[in-house]
């Protein structure tokens, strides 16, 4: 099998017939229904989507199997998952976070800085995370300007260091970024 990419989790129950809130990581929310069953991380489990509507900012899903709020509630949080090959091939300049993990990340003059450990987003953009060979990991804007260059085939990214972000010396714009307590990991 190939590698499996994350398209939804599951959220709370909602109701009493065993709905859940579902959000979806897909350009069109709707497209889970078409990627066949959705697995678990590990595999191991899968789920049919019964039914899917749309709410205020997430869809409401039904499971096939799934017919109570009780059993709704035991699938809280569980990400789902298909194979990397059910899913639509990307135009130039787009990519799925998984076909970028793991690549060798260097800088426009050729030095390897270290690999793509995560592709971030908090709500302003995509941030890339870099695990350099030393010292600690590098959150960068994913944007043409600090990324010029993705290169699937080569495995490796071009990473254009900036120079300065928002007044603040290199070395400090450059200094680990850590989550605030209570955000997002």
């Amino acid at each position: 099998m190939s590698a499996l990419v994350c398209v939804a989790r599951i959220g709370a129950a909602h109701g009493v017939r065993g709905a859940v809130k579902l959000w979806t990581f897909t350009e069109d929310p709707f497209a889970v229904r078409r990627y066949g069953p959705l697995l678990s991380k590990d595999g191991r489990r899968q789920f049919e989507i019964a039914e899917v509507r749309e709410a205020k900012d997430h869809l409401v899903a039904t499971f096939k199997g799934v017919a109570t709020r009780d059993e709704a509630e035991r699938l809280n949080g569980i990400e789902l998952y298909v194979p990397r090959e059910k899913l639509p091939a990307t135009d130039a300049d787009e990519y799925y976070h998984t076909d970028l993990i793991g690549l060798a990340a260097v800088t426009t003059d050729g030095e390897t800085l270290g690999r793509v450990l995560a592709i971030h987003n908090f709500g302003a953009g995509d941030i890339i995370e870099i695990a350099p060979l030393k010292g600690p990991t590098m959150l960068l804007p994913f944007s043409n300007a600090v990324v010029p260059e993705v290169d699937l085939k080569g495995g490796r990214v071009v990473i254009a260091l900036p120079q300065e972000i928002e007044g603040e010396e290199r070395d400090e714009a450059l200094a680990p970024s850590r989550p605030r307590e209570g955000g997002d990991p």
